[in-house]
Formats: structure tokens, sequence, C-alpha cells
């Protein structure tokens, strides 16, 4: 496996970011977390993300979850997937039809393993889980639960199209368990991204769901995104929930891909 892969994951339950907006940059990639207003009743961050991705930019492996009752959940998540990187990471590079292909079905089973499942019994609340995979100029998602991914583009714009995924309730990992169903309850999806510059979000829902709603479409995020630079945009979002008083905790992550390959238009009229 390529050594120069940059890999980064935490937990809210590490470093809580209550009270605190933070910017971390790894390569091109842009991480904002905010844990919440100890003065709305915050006291811990139960927010978690995952990042790796090819520092020459061919592919980004990018995870975020939104735990509830405990981050025990979310740490069993990220646990999980440290111990598939290596497959994860070889299938990654892999001819783009052939990753594509199987990165599913390694997912699949990764979550359906007995001791993982066993695990996810005795701990303690569930969290949501979105993964996106980035490579050449596809997207493809696998969601359980809530969280938010879009993407940012102006022929997209034009047409009101944002959202990756679509939000469901009711799904999660952890206590309980849709990996524990006789048929698992999941989405996934692959989608070609447009030419020019791609700015891709994921979010957990303490972003859409703050007092007052400054941002509770893909529009409002696309109005403050489309027009900073990516640091300075996640500093306005998070200081805009920040001065509204949120109590959930905020985490996303976003970063640009520039796309040169001709894409998808349709035929002439």
């Amino acid at each position: 496996m390529n050594n120069s892969v940059i890999e980064f994951g935490w937990v809210g339950s590490q470093e809580n970011f209550v009270d605190k907006i933070d910017i971390s940059k790894f390569s091109y990639v842009s991480l904002g977390r905010f844990g919440g207003n100890s003065k709305a009743g915050q006291y811990k961050n139960e927010d978690a993300c995952l990042i790796w991705l090819d520092p020459f930019k061919t592919w980004e492996f990018t995870v975020i979850m939104d735990a509830h009752n405990t981050a025990l959940s979310a740490e069993l998540v990220l646990q999980q997937l440290e111990r598939g990187k290596k497959d994860i990471q070889a299938l990654i590079i892999l001819p783009i039809d052939q990753a594509f292909r199987e990165i599913e079905s390694t997912l699949l089973s990764l979550f359906q393993e007995e001791q993982f499942l066993e695990d996810c019994r005795k701990v303690q609340g569930e969290t949501a889980c979105l993964i996106v995979l980035r490579k050449d100029k596809y997207i493809w998602w696998f969601s359980v639960g809530d969280c938010i991914s879009m993407i940012f583009h102006e022929e997209l714009a034009k047409l009101g199209q944002y959202e990756i995924n679509q939000r469901q309730f009711y799904e999660w990992i952890g206590q309980v368990n849709t990996f524990n169903q006789a048929i698992p309850c999941y989405s996934s999806g692959i989608r070609e991204l447009r030419k020019g510059v791609n700015r891709i979000f994921l979010t957990t829902d303490g972003l859409i769901e703050c007092p007052n709603e400054p941002f509770s479409s893909g529009k409002k995020i696309s109005s403050i995104m489309n027009f900073k630079e990516i640091d300075a945009g996640l500093t306005m979002l998070l200081q805009t929930v920040k001065d509204n008083h949120v109590r959930d905790s905020t985490t996303v992550i976003c970063w640009d891909v520039n796309i040169t390959q001709e894409v998808t238009e349709p035929s002439d009229a």
C-alpha cells in the first residue's frame, strides 16, 4: 500500500470542542468542528470522522458519524474500519469499475462480521454513519441514518440540486443496529461529478437543525460555501450556528475536486 496516504480519525469523546470552533487541514481536505454551546446545555460531543486521502488527489475516502447516548458506537465503527483499512485501501487503487463494484460488499462484510455485531450489542447508544468515496470523476456513497452529503457546482445549483444522499431516520449502527436485521437497511449510490470544480461537503445534522434554521437547506449552505474559500466558508457556517446558540455538535468535511474529463451531457434537441 502507498505509504503516502494521509490518514486521520477522531471521536468527540477524545476532544469535544464545546464552545470552540476548530478548522483543521489534511492536505487539500478541510475538517470543521464545533461541539455546541455549553450555555444551551451541551457538555459532550458524540460526532466522529475518518479521512483517508491520496495527496495526489486521485481519491478520498471520508466518513462522518453522529452518535447519540454515548460516542461508544462511533468509536466501534472507526475501529472496525481501521481493521478493514488494508483491504479497503487496496480496493480503492484498483481500476475504478472494479473498485466501485466491490467496495459495497467489502463494507457490508465488515459491518456484518459476527464479532462486530456482538460488540455492537454490548455498546451503549448507536450512530448514524455516512461514507463517501471519490475516485476519478465519480462519487460513491454509503449511508446509514441521517448524516448529509452535498455537491456544490454551478450547473447543479441552477437546477436546485445539492444533495448526494437522502437522510433516513431510524437507521443506526450500534446497540440498535440495522445490520442485526434479516435485511439491513442502508442506502448507497454512485454519482458522476460535473466538469470543473465540484465542492464536496459532508456534515452532521447540527448544522441544519440549528435554531432559527440559518442552514436548513442545501441552497442556504451553498450561499456561503460557493462564494468563500473552504476554510473561510466553514468558519462562517460554524460561527453562525454558534451565534444561534445551537446545542448539538456539528462536524463538516469539505474539499474541492477539479474534473477535467468530459462528462455526460444531453444529446442535441
